[in-house]
């Protein structure tokens, strides 16, 4: 793969017409990120969980704070690679002259990365696959085929937010948000059809990049880009390089932000949190800046977090220059911080190891995933047969609650469940709960 074929400001659903620079406030990519800001689904994110339960009297991050946070590192990790690839070749804003807007494909990219997923987090994404595994859902093997089975039982927000950029809803006029090939291609962790999908031994394929619906999609932008094919049937591409700087920062990210949560919400002390930080605070005189400057707990851990941060956007940009070469051929076989230098690596996965031993299985987090394995469940077996169906006074009613956007007049059955998950995927977590209250009349709808 070569960066010259990479970078492109051709946008979806736009092929036929000429890439125009009449934006004097904005590049190509600064579009996408506008767009993307001014969306109805990434403004969704708000109340989507990141790890918490929401809402609470306790601020948390969500789905949209996440989301902004990993777009400000992954613009530092897009340019910093810029600023030394431009040092090392004087002539790169000539031969390559999108090179500069790295930092701004990867933030775009960042800003869409989990715009995808359900409500109620992973455990929404496990919910839906359950549905089709083991609940009602199974029915529907026989009606569609192997490789969309596949989509229905693994459901992936990865592949989610690539349908969400590039499908075509009803009413919502053609290439909505149209952006741009590079930005697409970057969102994709896993650039494979769900078939292949699910193997752990190459970094590509350890979850899936599209679903059935938007493999031809996907395939027009990987071929203009020139990703590097790894098979035809089924479809598996090698990843768009810039992809491991959106992984970086979404690691970096939550990784170290959920301490900060954590601490907020009494599960870990600061003395907990300052140990773990600690290591990649390389300043020696942060023990004396926390102990004579900050009296408050909270703006310790910030200083932590900031320096921490400052760390590994340094460490990875690092790693993802010197591998460069290896990346553009395919072959590096890691994430950026899975591969963070020895002094950094135990402290890293030391974090990985209290986090999801005191934070990923706290109650109220387990609670809440939980529920939404209910509710997400709930929603599907009213919804999906009631599309497919349509053929009774009750699933008609029904249908009339499924907007406009999501419905369809299309017979088959795999179409059909996609609308339906269109709609239930994009809900947030107290549109879900409220939803799903009064369908199965535990509450009331009151007159407005």
């Amino acid at each position: 793969m070569e960066w010259k074929h990479l970078l492109s400001a051709q946008r979806w659903g736009c092929e036929k017409a000429l890439v125009e620079d009449n934006d004097k406030a904005r590049s190509q990519f600064q579009r996408d990120y506008d767009r993307l800001i001014f969306s109805s689904p990434f403004r969704r994110l708000q109340n989507k969980t990141q790890v918490f339960p929401l809402p609470g009297s306790v601020f948390v991050h969500n789905r949209l704070t996440h989301s902004l946070e990993v777009a400000s590192v992954g613009r530092s990790l897009g340019t910093i690679f810029y600023n030394r690839y431009k040092k090392e070749n004087p002539n790169a804003d000539s031969e390559l002259p999108l090179l500069s807007e790295v930092g701004n494909i990867v933030a775009a990219a960042a800003l869409a990365h989990d715009l995808g997923n359900p409500a109620f987090g992973h455990s929404g994404e496990a919910a839906i696959s359950r549905y089709f595994t083991d609940g009602d859902g199974k029915i529907y093997q026989g009606q569609v085929n192997r490789d969309q089975w596949n989509d229905l039982i693994h459901f992936e927000g990865n592949a989610n937010a690539i349908r969400i950029l590039t499908h075509s809803f009803k009413g919502k006029g053609n290439g909505a948000f149209a952006l741009t090939y590079s930005t697409l291609a970057t969102i994709a962790k896993y650039p494979c059809a769900s078939i292949a999908g699910h193997e752990d031994s190459y970094i590509f394929r350890k979850k899936y990049g599209f679903f059935q619906s938007e493999q031809e999609t996907f395939k027009t932008i990987a071929d203009e880009l020139r990703l590097a094919m790894v098979l035809d049937k089924p479809l598996i591409y090698k990843r768009h390089p810039l992809t491991y700087l959106v992984e970086a920062a979404d690691d970096i990210c939550y990784n170290i932000i959920d301490l900060e949560d954590a601490h907020r919400l009494k599960i870990l002390s600061f003395a907990e949190i300052k140990e773990l930080l600690l290591p990649f605070c390389g300043d020696s005189d942060i023990e004396e800046r926390l102990s004579s400057e900050m009296q408050d707990e909270d703006a310790k851990i910030s200083l932590l977090r900031a320096k921490a941060i400052n760390t590994l956007i340094m460490a990875c940009s690092e790693i993802f220059y010197t591998e460069q070469a290896q990346i553009l051929k395919g072959d590096f076989n890691h994430s950026l911080t899975d591969a963070l230098p020895a002094n950094y690596c135990a402290a890293w996965l030391k974090i990985e190891e209290i986090s999801k031993e005191k934070i990923y299985n706290y109650s109220s987090v387990i609670q809440k995933e939980v529920s939404g394995y209910k509710v997400m469940a709930g929603l599907l077996e009213e919804f999906i047969p009631a599309l497919i169906n349509n053929n009774t006074h009750y699933y008609k009613k029904l249908v009339k609650l499924i907007p406009r956007q999501f419905q369809t007049e299309e017979k088959d059955v795999y179409f059909k469940i996609q609308c339906v998950l269109d709609f239930v995927s994009g809900m947030t977590d107290l549109y879900a709960v409220e939803l799903y209250s009064k369908i199965k009349g535990i509450s009331f709808p009151s007159i407005t």
